[in-house]
């Protein structure tokens, strides 16, 4: 067994462990970090780490872990970024948290039914303990699960995210060269993205790298779509629209296992929200997005891709608090106006 595939095995046992209730003392490193979700957005140390998973338990009771991807690779490095973890080993999961939801989380009221958080994830192991985490978990899912939709419908399919369609994700050996070719066709689809003239969809030559009908399982807000049209015209197109000036931040994490690779940055884009998106209209704010992707290839092409994106801290920074007005849809509406400088916005700063 390769050191890669032990590390596997090491970070599954540790992170079962936490789902199960175990104590993090025992699975976190000394000086742990854990950067989540919005509005979690960054722990430190392992009193706090045990406090968040103690307060997702709570909710979640009889919670389980259910991986669907399980990968391990030594991080590529991407120079527009100064990563940390570059060349170091980190593993990366898709999983759901599944489990009975009778206590609120995070605002979101329980169900009393069972549900299951997707997260995805990707932890550095010191130790053989684990040392730093990014974890998204898609909050706004759970929001669905709990009957309520706070914000415009989505333009693709939502439900629950599938496994790989080959059923392979979570295996325990880890397949170095082939992830490393793996990963090599990602970025190569990746710089396709940058070939975007910025008038025609079509100078971005993806049809090279991904399938057909490829599936592309985006953050609840996105939804689902499949094949290149589906993905173009419910996410592609409107996000261009909304952020005609996207550009790359850089990954922290760039891994391939097997069939499968792993990208994202923290965050892991940059732009302007100079057009409509997700419903609101422009703002004209500058807005970074926390972003993972998960791919599985076939046949040297892009078959399936898993997209969390921190979508509330999105929104937070669009000056739409998601979970605030879940919160005035349950009836705790905010009693409180906030500050309005009238002489700036009277005409040529009069006051009215």
């Amino acid at each position: 067994m390769n050191e890669l595939a032990t590390l596997k095995r090491t970070a599954r046992a540790l992170l079962h462990g936490l789902a199960a209730g175990g104590d993090a003392g025992n699975c976190c490193h000394d000086g742990a970090n854990l950067w989540c979700s919005h509005p979690v957005n960054e722990i430190r140390g392992i009193d706090a780490i045990a406090d968040f998973w103690l307060n997702l338990r709570r909710s979640l009771p009889d919670m389980e872990r259910r991986d669907s991807i399980f990968v391990a690779g030594r991080c590529r490095s991407d120079r527009r970024t100064d990563m940390a973890v570059a060349g170091r080993p980190l593993v990366a999961s898709l999983c759901h948290y599944q489990g009975t939801f009778s206590h609120s989380f995070l605002g979101i009221p329980p169900t009393h039914g069972v549900v299951h958080l997707r997260s995805c994830e990707v932890h550095h192991l010191v130790e053989g303990k684990i040392a730093h985490s990014w974890v998204l978990l898609d909050l706004l899912d759970l929001i669905r699960q709990a009957g309520l939709w706070p914000i415009s419908p989505s333009l693709g399919t939502e439900g629950m995210w599938p496994a790989p369609a080959t059923l392979d994700g979570a295996v325990d050996d880890a397949l170095i060269r082939q992830g490393e070719r793996s990963l090599d066709i990602v970025l190569s689809m990746q710089r396709a993205l940058h070939e975007f003239d910025g008038a025609s969809i079509e100078s971005m030559p993806l049809e090279r790298h991904w399938t057909p009908d490829f599936q592309y399982y985006a953050a609840s807000g996105i939804g689902m779509t499949r094949g290149l049209h589906g993905f173009r015209v419910h996410h592609q197109i409107p996000f261009l629209n909304g952020f005609p000036d996207r550009r790359g931040a850089g990954h922290y994490v760039r891994i391939g296992d097997g069939n499968f690779a792993v990208t994202g940055g923290w965050p892991s884009v940059r732009c302007t929200h100079l057009g409509e998106w997700l419903g609101l209209p422009a703002t004209g704010r500058q807005v970074s997005m926390r972003v993972m992707d998960f791919y599985r290839i076939e046949n040297e092409r892009i078959a399936e891709n898993w997209v969390p994106i921190d979508i509330l801290h999105v929104l937070w920074q669009l000056g739409c608090d998601v979970l605030g007005r879940l919160g005035h849809m349950l009836g705790n509406p905010p009693l409180e106006i906030r500050g309005v400088d009238r002489q700036a916005l009277a005409p040529e700063g009069r006051p009215n």
